[in-house]
């Protein structure tokens, strides 16, 4: 008999993601969330799964053999979590779900790290199915080389965004704790998410956990001279491990542990091209669409996973010539004569500055204006207001948009910026301010992890000339 499932917070990219692998693998799918809204919607829709906007306790009628329970804004006190436990219905979170019924049995490729874990795990996900493995995958975003963000996959490979968020309101651990990765990279790490850590000692410790999980003869794969990462390994390390690190010109001493050593050279302006060494041996170059440096640092990442896999050096950088990105990193979603509007997930002041980094020298002396949401937990209380204060320095100017979830005086930071600043707090006097017209080219990076009021469709239709209709 076919089993009932009912994802509760369906509309997140991680239970969305598992609730099509769900249908995949044969389960009846069903699941609810207080607003859905493209493109999960869409996907879920397309999938075939039966949707819900809101809680009613009719939605589980007839019970469900299983609720997976999201983590976003679900706990004690909301209607579906207060009658899955009075009716004593068997629940799950979405990630010891993923861990205990899909991975069991496959070789799982975990990408983990502060900054750039969507965009490397599609890029291992691309390098395998590439090469013909077909393999599994779930992304926290929209890969564009594929159709949705997860798929079941052929066995045995499954490459997972692995995030250090925790599970749910009933289990504190990070997510990627459930995972059980044979092949685990890391790609930096840095202090956030202070909603649940009070430091990167805390972070620290529950990546630890994750090296511990990982395999003798798997492999581990970092970067050279990340001071944290490092001291995450000098806890213990169990595990071969593979360094990688962007080198223009300076060479760099293999490590203690003389694992492989990737390298990446003769690095074309924004990144848009580089050769790839392997141990000091120049073994190809990859020439693509992305740009920065952190991406190239991404692809280097992706290479060796995939080595690790079984996937060729040349195959995998062939792969990568043909990589096309994910939605919403520095993707251009409107223009008009010079002007032009991207759209980008930066949401940490490091990535912040990588993206502007690559958009300044991509553009070069043209102007560029950060738009920037600070809407996260970790923005939003003020716990990186320092930071926050310099990294805009590669564009012109920055405008601060002050949401109601924030919870500190944005003005410090125009005090304070190395750049021209403004705190903007009205949608529709931000969205007249960034319409108008440009007498020179103007690159808009608009920065922010959510749909930002609409602020896309609305500045799409004032570049075409039309009226915004929500």
């Amino acid at each position: 008999m076919t089993k009932r499932l009912y994802f509760l917070g369906v509309g997140g990219t991680l239970m969305g993601g598992l609730a099509r692998i769900a249908k995949e693998a044969g389960y009846e799918v069903s699941g609810s969330d207080r607003v859905l809204y493209p493109p999960m919607s869409d996907q879920l829709a397309q999938a075939d799964i039966t949707l819900f906007e809101g809680f009613d306790p009719s939605q589980l009628d007839p019970t469900p053999d299983l609720a997976i329970i999201g983590n976003a804004q679900l706990g004690r006190g909301h209607p579906g979590i207060e009658h899955i436990l009075n009716r004593n219905i068997p629940y799950m979170s979405g990630a010891q779900w993923l861990g205990d019924v899909v991975l069991p049995g496959r070789w799982v490729i975990a990408v983990a790290g502060t900054h750039g874990k969507t965009t490397t795990a599609s890029m291992v996900s691309w390098i395998l199915d590439y090469a013909g493995l077909a393999p599994g995958y779930m992304i926290g975003g929209a890969p564009q080389n594929f159709e949705s963000s997860a798929r079941l996959g052929e066995e045995p490979f499954f490459v997972v965004e692995a995030d250090e968020y925790d599970t749910s309101y009933f289990d504190r651990r990070s997510k990627f704790i459930h995972y059980r990765p044979r092949t685990l990279i890391i790609n930096n790490l840095e202090y956030d998410h202070a909603d649940i850590f009070d430091n990167l000692r805390a972070i620290q410790t529950q990546f630890h956990h994750l090296v511990r999980a990982v395999p003798g003869e798997g492999l581990i794969v970092v970067p050279t001279g990340d001071r944290a990462v490092n001291q995450v390994l000098a806890m213990g390390c169990w595990t071969p491990v593979a360094r990688y690190d962007v080198n223009p010109g300076v060479r760099r001493r293999r490590s203690a542990d003389q694992g492989d050593l990737w390298q990446a050279d003769n690095i074309e302006r924004a990144g848009s091209a580089f050769d790839v060494s392997l141990n000091r041996e120049r073994i190809g170059r990859v020439c693509w669409g992305l740009l920065g440096d952190h991406n190239v640092r991404n692809a280097l990442a992706s290479i060796a996973a995939a080595r690790h896999a079984g996937v060729s050096a040349d195959c995998a950088m062939e792969a990568l010539c043909h990589f096309k990105g994910v939605k919403r990193r520095l993707e251009l979603f409107a223009e008009r004569d010079q002007l032009k509007m991207y759209d980008d997930f930066a949401h940490h002041p490091t990535a912040i500055r990588a993206t502007l980094q690559a958009m300044r020298d991509k553009v070069g002396e043209e102007r560029i204006v950060a738009v920037i949401e600070p809407r996260t937990h970790t923005m939003s209380l003020g716990s990186l207001r320092s930071e926050l204060s310099h990294c805009c320095a590669p564009a012109d100017e920055v405008i601060w948009f002050r949401g109601e979830n924030i919870q500190w005086d944005l003005k410090e930071l125009t005090r304070d910026s190395v750049i021209k600043a403004s705190v903007e707090d009205d949608m529709e006097r931000l969205v007249e301010r960034l319409a108008r017209p440009a007498s020179s080219p103007c690159h808009v990076v608009i920065m922010s992890n959510g749909n930002f009021g609409g602020i896309y469709d609305k500045l799409a239709a004032r570049l075409a000339g039309e009226e915004f209709a929500p």
